[in-house]
């Protein structure tokens, strides 16, 4: 018997990583039928899917039409605020309680992405997965779960600051300061070195907006 409530799921997370990896993009209209036909999900699922992602504000309204959201400064300003936070926090409680095991993945994410740096797209995915394993050596369900909520709303940003020149390789530097301070046990440090690359990140996304306003008048 088919599982709905599996369809359900399956919906949500197929439009959700779609969103994610910039198919859809910022003012994009999402279609049920469209959607059905290129999931290969019925429409019921697809009609759910739509309503969660309405109600976490990943999805707007445009007359009938639902679209996907799109971030104004303010908000982009706020997000930034929590992530550094937040981001910093999970990188405190890291250097508290991550295993060798977990610093020896960090080492060998970094070892990885340094061969990608000329790859804006596929560096900002292992960016991603960088930062959701401090996420998870922080050994706080509660955070990873908070943390989890802000990284879909990053979605929402139609470029990866990674794209900048220069920024894959300072990037990667930042990155080596995070995982340094964590496997040092310095909360501190961990906590500074990370809320200092969300803030050269905030920074450069900044700048690449300035520019395209530029571009576009």
């Amino acid at each position: 018997m088919h599982d709905a409530r599996g369809s359900q799921k399956d919906a949500y997370a197929l439009i959700l990583e779609a969103i994610d990896s910039h198919v859809y993009k910022p003012g994009d209209r999402l279609v049920e039928s469209e959607l059905a036909e290129r999931f290969g999900v019925s429409r019921t699922p697809i009609r759910e899917a739509l309503q969660r992602l309405e109600t976490q504000s990943l999805l707007t309204r445009d007359g009938r039409s639902l679209i996907v959201a799109s971030l104004d400064h303010s908000q982009l300003s706020e997000l930034y605020v929590v992530r550094g936070e937040l981001e910093g926090l999970a990188a405190r409680l890291a250097a508290q309680h991550a295993t060798p095991e977990e610093i020896k993945v960090l080492r060998d994410l970094m070892a990885a992405d340094a061969k990608l740096v000329s790859d804006p797209n596929a560096m900002s995915r292992a960016n991603r997965r960088f930062h959701k394993q401090i996420h998870l050596a922080s050994h706080n369900r509660f955070l990873v779960r908070q943390l989890d909520l802000v990284h879909r709303s990053m979605a929402l940003l139609a470029t990866t600051s990674i794209a900048a020149e220069g920024r894959g390789h300072q990037t990667l530097q930042e990155h080596e300061a995070i995982v340094a301070a964590i496997e040092a046990g310095d909360g501190d440090a961990a906590y500074q070195a990370l809320r200092d690359h969300i803030s050269e990140a905030f920074v450069t996304r900044l700048k690449l907006d300035a520019q395209a306003v530029e571009a576009a008048e």
